[in-house]
């Protein structure tokens, strides 16, 4: 006969041990992954904070009274908008924040439309030269705006726009960066779209707004808020050209604010100020990055 095995009397049959399934992972082996997975997230969260904690000082400094003692020595008693408010009345507040608001907003949509033209021109076309010109926009990335800075200012003092808007934003529009990003961008657009459009008639300006601009729209809003970022931070060549209260911009005003004898609590509201234009792009654009990298992750 042949021999039956059983469990020991009183052995629950339950508590065996279940075979394992090939490839499964063991009860170890998911541990130490939830373990890690435990360390990532709290390293996270502690590196969010150090980010967000320069933000959050402004925040309470800028609502904070106007003579309370500052972050880290005190935490303020109340919080108030006075200093909100307040800040429109010193010096030319509201008409530097405009200046900073026409800068940005006129050479995002300037710099969008020559630099996705010549994009689709270096893409699509075929010219003499086409290399050079193309390495030629790619080297000047490579020249500081430093080593430009004393050229670009004698020339636009000599057309007169010195002290104003215009002679703000003419030096900027050449964004090199800009071109190249956009022309990587449309080379990878199927031929046979454009072979499509051809049979049908339509011309290089139709093409480009009907059938380019739509089709580039991701890399596009990418650029948007990168160049709107570029110019609202912008400090070096508003000081420069700017030599007149009444044509500075918001980061230049903000500065000599700083020099000037008003409460910390003031200087911190215009910066808090200036901070939502750039939130409010952002968030306007971000679902046009995530679309971007998703069609680029596609792609490659």
């Amino acid at each position: 006969m042949t021999a039956m095995t059983s469990l020991p009397v009183g052995a629950d049959e339950a508590s065996a041990e279940p075979a394992l399934v090939p490839g499964a992972p063991s009860r170890r082996r998911r541990g130490r992954a939830t373990g890690g997975q435990t360390w990532v997230t709290v390293s996270l969260v502690v590196i969010s904070l150090f980010t967000v904690a320069p933000l959050l000082a402004v925040i309470i400094l800028a609502l904070s009274p106007e003579h309370a003692p500052t972050i880290p020595y005190a935490w303020p008693s109340s919080l108030t908008f006075d200093n909100i408010v307040r800040i429109f009345n010193v010096g030319e507040f509201p008409l530097w924040f405009w200046n900073s608001l026409v800068y940005s907003v006129v050479s995002v949509v300037l710099v969008l439309l020559t630099a996705s033209m010549a994009a689709y021109a270096l893409a699509r076309k075929r010219f003499p030269g086409r290399s050079v010109v193309l390495w030629s926009i790619v080297a000047t990335l490579m020249v500081p705006m430093q080593a430009t800075l004393i050229p670009t200012f004698i020339l636009i003092a000599g057309l007169g726009g010195v002290n104003t808007l215009w002679g703000l934003i003419l030096p900027t529009l050449a964004n090199a960066q800009a071109v190249f990003l956009i022309r990587q961008f449309v080379r990878d657009l199927p031929d046979e779209l454009f072979d499509a459009v051809r049979i049908d008639g339509a011309g290089e300006w139709r093409t480009f707004v009907a059938i380019v601009l739509p089709l580039i729209r991701p890399v596009l809003a990418t650029l948007a808020i990168f160049v709107f970022l570029w110019h609202w931070n912008d400090l070096l060549w508003p000081l420069v050209i700017g030599q007149s209260d009444e044509a500075r911009t918001l980061t230049v005003g903000l500065a000599s604010l700083a020099s000037e004898t008003i409460s910390t609590s003031n200087v911190m509201a215009a910066a808090l100020i200036s901070f939502v234009p750039c939130l409010v792009i952002f968030i306007l654009l971000q679902r046009h990055i995530v679309s971007s990298i998703t069609s680029s992750g596609v792609k490659g």
